[in-house]
């Protein structure tokens, strides 16, 4: 009896791993991403630029105090006397990151790019919330605690290990990552034909 249990829930599991194999994951996890982390990654870069469309193209100096408080104070809090390389790069580059990236990831993208991006962006605003934001160590929190609800330490591994399941995985079949390479496949089999 025992035996024959074990046998049948063998095989269930090895079915719901076949019908699901190539494209839940991958889906479920940009689902959830968007669920939870895009509102709020795009919420947080709109902060940063100036109004309109055109304001889209001019990053404002509300996005140096966010992401560089501490190198603004040394400049006399006037953004513009901030040097170009390297805080100017870095504030550019955090701030477009924080609207493309997760919108290639919603999108299925380049999105193993796009999540390793995220990874190296969430490690990084972890240390500025910590370095330049002085967060306190509860918000820091910490590991095999009683309390799973720090801000830095226990919610962003979270978010950390939602964007490893993309990075290995991939987007799967349902995303423009699927789409786009089937059509290179496709076109790359046509040239082999004719070659």
């Amino acid at each position: 009896m025992i035996t024959k249990l074990i046998d049948l829930y063998g095989r269930s599991v090895e079915r719901a791993e076949a019908a699901l194999d190539g494209w839940f994951l991958g889906l479920l996890a940009r689902f959830v991403f968007a669920a939870v982390l895009l509102v709020y990654y795009l919420n947080s870069a709109a902060t940063k630029v100036g109004d309109g469309i055109a304001g889209f193209f001019a990053v404002g100096d509300n996005a140096y105090f966010q992401i560089l408080p501490s190198v603004v104070e040394a400049y006399g809090y006037d953004a513009s006397q901030v040097p170009f390389f390297p805080w100017d790069i870095i504030v550019f580059a955090g701030t477009y990151a924080e609207f493309i990236l997760p919108l290639l990831i919603v999108l299925g993208l380049f999105t193993r790019l796009a999540a390793l991006g995220m990874i190296g962006f969430t490690l990084v605003q972890s240390y500025v919330d910590i370095a330049f934001h002085g967060v306190d160590a509860k918000t820091i929190g910490s590991w095999f605690d009683r309390l799973p609800d720090a801000t830095i330490l226990d919610q962003r591994a979270f978010w950390i290990f939602l964007l490893l399941v993309l990075v290995v995985k991939g987007a799967g079949a349902v995303s423009l990552d699927w789409v786009l390479g089937k059509q290179l496949r496709a076109n790359l089999s046509k040239r082999h034909a004719t070659a």
